[in-house]
């Protein structure tokens, strides 16, 4: 991995963005599935499809660390025209596998169609437009975002169906959200709510910025030791009760997060999980008299639990009629060597499809101070390291590529090293190691420009795409 680019003027457009407003990109084609009823529903798919494409008009400069200093002044497609490859690109980096992003998305499509569930995937995982397209285009429901700058960078691109899975208190984000109700009728948008003060608050912003729709919320449940969430369905009850005598709120149905409760797939993980959602569940059911609307939400289900989650409150569905399931697995898409390779559904299950990860970190040996260590320039800077060290897997040298031997592996990293032990003499100095990495959500914000291979696994991956983030 160097300099070269492997520019050729004249060759095919590489499968990026670039000239597929409509489609997206080609990677993601499927011939299989297409949306279904009331999936990916609204105007188009959902987002805006020429401001996606748009991206492919930025001029690629220095404030993209992942793209060589040979691609500066052109733009992402006149770039990604001369089929640049993997040799091409520097270290530290970070790459994205189209085979894995193709696979994982239509897996967790045809997952939630056979469990009779939406998905509305946690957008925060990769702040990508393009990715939020794909999805939208595979039939999810919505995307999901955590803050206020998320939701405007969301509207920014035109997506037009959001759910904040966090309570909005912010009087001006609230006046600015009311806002974007009143001047687009076909945007929809909902907010949780935990307490009653919270409630309070939101009507009185909502009252002094004058705005006209309601804004829809469900009342969060929570759990003993958890993170947010009105703390037992009583105290529930309490907020949906707030929320019925609010006039610029409209009570939608019932969310909550059950993976703040577990961290793995133990039976008395699993059994936690379980009793949550029964709690929720019940609360939905309380509640079933009081919506003010005949298709009330019930949503949970990160990218851990999501299985759990289906079997425990698609049942809601025969017992409040016009129920809608949603869960919001986001790290689905890129999935990982680590974390979620053990504790996903979709991993660990055996009655079920696979994913398979879709990033990947590169770093180069720089030093080799000692027989049985090698520095690595690759850091945390670079690479998550919340959930797990990266793992190293190959080894591309002069020759072809290898697997790193069995003992090879990243005991820490600094801010711009990883420390990579017991590699010997098959990391030499100047080898390039690919990296298994763990925790998608802290691996996207490192990147701002994210290159996409064909094939991570090739002898020369060719890029096919960047892909753009905005943290």
């Amino acid at each position: 991995m160097g300099e070269n680019s492997g520019t050729d003027a004249t060759a095919e457009r590489a499968n990026g963005t670039a000239g597929r407003a409509e489609a997206g990109p080609q990677y993601f084609a499927d011939p299989v599935r297409s949306p279904g009823p009331g999936e990916g529903d609204g105007p188009g798919i959902g987002i805006d499809t020429a401001a996606v494409a748009a991206l492919a008009d930025e001029i690629l400069d220095f404030r993209f660390k992942a793209v060589p200093a040979d691609a500066w002044g052109r733009t992402v497609r006149d770039w990604l025209a001369t089929r640049p490859t993997l040799d091409g690109l520097g270290t530290p980096l970070l790459t994205l596998d189209a085979a894995a992003l193709a696979h994982n998305l239509h897996t967790m499509a045809a997952w939630c169609r056979d469990a009779g569930v939406r998905l509305a995937p946690h957008g925060k995982t990769t702040m990508a437009p393009a990715l939020w397209q794909a999805q939208l285009a595979a039939g999810a429901h919505a995307i999901t975002l955590a803050n206020l700058p998320q939701l405007r960078v969301a509207r920014a691109f035109g997506v037009q169906r959001l759910l904040l899975a966090n309570t909005l208190l912010d009087p001006a984000g609230l006046a600015w959200i009311a806002d974007e109700l009143d001047r687009d009728p076909d945007f929809a948008f909902t907010s949780w709510v935990d307490s009653t003060d919270s409630v309070r608050q939101m009507d009185a912003a909502l009252r002094a910025a004058g705005a006209r729709r309601p804004v829809e919320v469900l009342v969060e449940l929570g759990g003993p030791g958890g993170r947010t969430g009105a703390r037992g369905v009583p105290a529930a009850l309490d907020v949906a009760a707030a929320v019925l005598a609010a006039p610029t709120l409209r009570l939608a149905g019932v969310g909550g997060y059950e993976g703040a409760l577990a961290h793995d797939a133990s039976d008395a993980a699993l059994a936690a999980v379980r009793g949550y959602l029964a709690d929720l569940a019940d609360l939905h059911r309380r509640l079933a008299a009081d919506y003010p609307t005949p298709t009330p939400v019930v949503t949970a289900g990160g990218s851990a639990y999501f299985d759990t989650v289906a079997q425990e409150l698609t049942p809601l569905t025969r017992q409040v009629p016009g129920t809608t399931v949603i869960v919001r697995a986001g790290a689905y898409l890129a999935h990982d060597d680590g974390f979620y390779r053990g504790i996903s559904p979709l991993s660990r299950r055996p009655d079920t499809t696979p994913l398979r990860s879709a990033m990947h970190g590169w770093a180069r040996v720089v030093s080799h101070p000692e027989p049985q260590l090698a520095l690595l320039d690759a850091g945390k800077r670079d690479l998550p390291f919340d959930e797990g060290l990266p793992e190293p897997q190959l080894v591309r040298g002069a020759g072809p590529l290898a697997d790193t031997p069995a003992g090879a592996t990243v005991t820490a990293l600094n801010d711009q090293h990883a420390f990579l032990r017991n590699a010997g003499a098959a990391a030499p100095v100047g080898a390039v190691l690919r990296l298994g990495l763990s925790h998608p959500c802290t691996a996207f914000d490192k990147w701002s420009l994210i290159p996409v291979l064909d094939h991570a696994d090739a002898e020369h991956p060719r890029v096919v795409d960047l892909v753009r983030t905005y943290f």
